[in-house]
């Protein structure tokens, strides 16, 4: 194998691993997104690209909006809403006691 090829390979190999990661890393980041439906999700990506060889963005795109896409599709609507809400109330207890700090001085 020449060295360019190896280089093309390497290089290729790198972005589909931060392809990877950053799916991961913004799947997990969705309303109520475990670690099965991250797995899940990276396993169809990787059973697929290995099917076909394609690089995941050219299946798939932009790794936020499969992300998006992906946890929409397999985290129950219930879940993800139950998620939602929990985020919310542990912002605004968040925003009320940092108010409550600066107040008191603290």
């Amino acid at each position: 194998m020449a060295k360019k090829d190896r280089t093309t390979d390497a290089a290729r190999e790198k972005d589909r691993e931060k392809w990877m990661a950053r799916l991961q890393v913004r799947l997990a980041m969705q309303p109520g997104v475990d670690r099965a439906v991250v797995l899940q999700a990276v396993k169809e990506v990787t059973a697929h690209c290995a099917n076909t060889g394609e690089h995941p963005r050219t299946a798939f795109g932009d790794p936020d909006t499969h992300a998006v896409r992906a946890a929409a599709r397999l985290v129950p609507a219930d879940r993800a809403a139950r998620a939602r809400r929990h985020d919310s109330a542990v912002s605004a207890l968040g925003s009320a006691l940092k108010r409550a700090g600066e107040v008191a001085g603290l």
